[in-house]
């Protein structure tokens, strides 16, 4: 079992408060919103998920099955149901049908509005309501992914990490074999360094984003050197705050291997928060460029995206040999059947 596969999950937020949701929306997404009832109340209300929801059935009387737990989202059509009311008795009586829960929050999208009377029912039981211009779909998509962001699963992994020729490569192995010294010549090779020693990582759906932690930010440590500081030596080309982890890389010493694949065709794989990863394993020895086997791991993945497999492409020319020679075919003797004269 390696590094990676004994790491441990870091307990889930089981929660999050509107006031510190309402910051973030803010602050992170970029998203305007405006207060329009019991704003003051934003600290005392909590977020326990990341799923939002759109109360029309609960609007026309409907609640059995209503999630009233979830963020509320009004859009254009429940605020055209409301708007369609004969009467503001109507109205009062329909929205009541939502004062009657404990609903977090809700917002308006698309800067619709409601009648006042309807504002001061929120105020009275303490029900936040904020308006956006933004339309409904782009909102709940930018504040569903902020919400599984900050609901996500997260690990703290020993090693380094590098986005090379675009894939998120992490380097792990026991301490003292060199995993930084290797992550920092990819960097002077024009790579990009995403964290070293620490790397936290945060599971996004199916995938696993990596970073660093606010302390070991572009931070390196060279055994003998001392500590680095790769954004001022290298510039802003050299960093990156985050990147998709795609394949972990792992060093070990030649004559702990065991078992050393030389085919490419029995693949391993690691699970880090339910997510499933190649990993090679790679055994190092003196004069072995692990630099530039890192960028051919990189670019070897690269093309096993785009649906070329070379350990496969091999494995079938040696099938072709093999049934050529079955079927008593005249024998190639030469790797190349014509040389042309060299002329240069």
């Amino acid at each position: 079992m390696s590094q990676a596969d004994a790491v441990q999950p870091i307990p889930r937020r089981e929660r999050i408060s509107v006031e510190e949701l309402i910051r973030r929306i803010r602050q992170q997404l970029n998203v305007e919103l405006t207060p329009l009832a019991a704003s003051g109340a934003a600290s005392k209300k909590f977020i326990t998920e990341a799923d939002l929801h759109r109360p029309g059935l609960a609007l026309s009387g409907y609640v059995d099955l209503f999630t009233h737990q979830r963020i509320q989202v009004i859009g254009n059509s429940e605020t055209e149901f409301i708007n369609h009311l004969n009467n503001i008795e109507q109205m009062c009586a329909s929205f009541r049908h939502l004062t009657n829960f404990d609903i977090p929050v809700i917002f308006l999208t698309n800067n619709n509005e409601l009648p006042h009377q309807l504002l001061e029912m929120a105020e009275e039981v303490g029900m936040p309501i904020f308006r956006t211009p933004v339309e409904t779909t782009k909102f709940m998509f930018l504040v569903r992914d902020l919400l599984e962001d900050r609901f996500a699963m997260q690990t703290m992994v020993h090693g380094s990490m590098v986005d090379v020729y675009g894939i998120g490569i992490m380097i792990t192995g026991k301490s003292g074999i060199g995993k930084s010294e290797v992550a920092l010549d990819l960097v002077e090779r024009g790579h990009r360094l995403v964290a070293d020693d620490v790397i936290m990582l945060t599971q996004k759906s199916n995938i696993l984003m990596a970073s660093a932690t606010e302390t070991n930010k572009h931070f390196m440590e060279i055994r003998g050197l001392g500590v680095v500081d790769v954004f001022s030596m290298f510039g802003i080309r050299s960093i990156r705050y985050q990147k998709r982890l795609e394949v972990i890389l792992e060093l070990s010493y030649w004559e702990e291997q065991n078992n050393v694949d030389r085919t490419g065709l029995n693949r391993d794989a690691q699970t880090i928060l339910d997510v499933q990863l190649p990993v090679i394993h790679l055994p190092i020895t003196p004069g072995k460029n692990i630099t530039v086997i890192a960028e051919v791991i990189a670019m070897n993945h690269l093309l096993s995206h785009y649906g070329y497999d070379p350990a496969e492409s091999f494995q079938e020319k040696i099938r072709e040999r093999i049934k050529h020679k079955k079927a008593n075919m005249p024998r190639i003797e030469r790797a190349v059947d014509y040389y042309e004269g060299d002329l240069e």
